[in-house]
């Protein structure tokens, strides 16, 4: 197993509290990302994603605008969304857009697609919900066109066409990296290695393990169809602390009062102390401890199932920002270079 392993981190800019127990603004909470993602490139993190929604207990509808703001404030961080929902948005502006987030950090962008776990943005930029496989489809087509960096011809029903058209500005590089984010759905799996794009998995529940078929899968798709041997990477949850007890303690109630407000929405029914301990444990998906629990959980995930990436969900519903800092130094600290060190030791 390749020791080099990429360690990233995600956040979708949750809404937290400050020292009062007050919900921050929503700018003041990307303000506080944007040193998230400082303290990250001097820690020597390889990746920090943003995470795209527009609801009130996330602060970040627009990744690239604030990747923008942190690629001016950082030297080495490659920065990109996780993800950037394609089926409600228009290609050619996500490829302008991150294009130019490329220019301003001087070639260390990255765009993640994908259909997204939430659909508040459907109604809200006025796509039907019925198309919802449909509008993945032929933009994600439209975007791997793009993606060649010549004038384009496309034809599809859910946006106007294209005739040799011109779109600009175009990367000095010519190649935008471009990964496909999906949940699990072999469907999806095989659509990414038919367009040859990198693979990222949310795995937010479970055992990791029970991926693997789904990482065979996308390797024998891509020889399928012709393509190289392309990375797959993964995005989990997360929270590092100075012991295994105090991680728990500091997480639970924040990661429970988030997801039973969406599960509310969605019909489940409420978290229990149980079911945390059991995804913080050694077969779930949740890695949150100290730095060498969490770091020898990554290092298994990694080696399971062959990654080259594992990005860690560091935002905790309200958790507050001083907490997530200490978080980040932890994890950029002690975990990085631990993860790496056995999986050195495994080789």
């Amino acid at each position: 197993m390749d020791s080099t392993v990429e360690l990233g981190l995600d956040t979708f800019g949750d809404v937290t509290e400050d020292a009062t127990g007050a919900l921050k603004s929503a700018g003041q909470v990307i303000r506080d990302v944007i040193d998230e993602a400082v303290l990250a490139d001097q820690l020597g993190v390889d990746f920090f994603g943003l995470g795209e929604h527009h609801r009130a207990d996330f602060a970040v509808s627009a990744p690239e605008v604030v990747l923008a703001a942190i690629a001016a404030k950082t030297t080495r961080l490659r920065l990109g969304s996780a993800v950037t929902v394609l089926s409600s948005d228009d290609p050619v502006r996500v490829f302008q857009r991150f294009s130019e987030l490329d220019a301003i950090s001087n070639g260390r962008a990255e765009v993640i697609l994908g259909r997204g776990s939430f659909t508040e943005s459907f109604p809200l930029f006025g796509y039907d919900l019925a198309q919802y496989n449909e509008l993945f489809e032929e933009k994600i087509a439209l975007f791997a066109a793009l993606l060649d960096e010549k004038d384009v011809t496309w034809q599809g029903n859910t946006r106007a066409s294209l005739t040799n058209q011109a779109v600009y500005p175009r990367t000095d590089s010519g190649h935008l990296t471009t990964w496909v984010g999906v949940g699990g759905s072999p469907d999806s799996i095989v659509r990414a290695a038919r367009y040859h794009f990198p693979l990222v998995l949310a795995i937010i529940g479970g055992s990791p393990r029970r991926f693997k078929p789904l990482v065979d899968l996308y390797h024998q798709s891509l020889e399928s169809f012709g393509a190289k041997v392309l990375p797959v990477a993964v995005h989990s949850p997360g929270y590092v602390a100075a012991t295994d007890e105090l991680a728990r303690e500091e997480s639970f109630s924040a990661v429970k009062a988030q997801r039973d407000q969406i599960g509310a929405e969605r019909g489940w029914g409420p978290m229990t102390r149980a079911s945390f301990d059991a995804e913080a444990g050694e077969r779930g998906s949740f890695y949150v401890g100290s730095p060498e629990t969490v770091a020898r959980k990554i290092a298994s995930t990694v080696s399971a199932l062959g990654i080259s990436r594992f990005d860690l969900k560091y935002s905790v519903g309200r958790l507050s920002h001083d907490k997530l800092m200490r978080s980040i130094e932890l994890y950029g600290r002690e975990v990085i270079p631990r993860v790496r060190e056995i999986l050195a030791e495994g080789n």
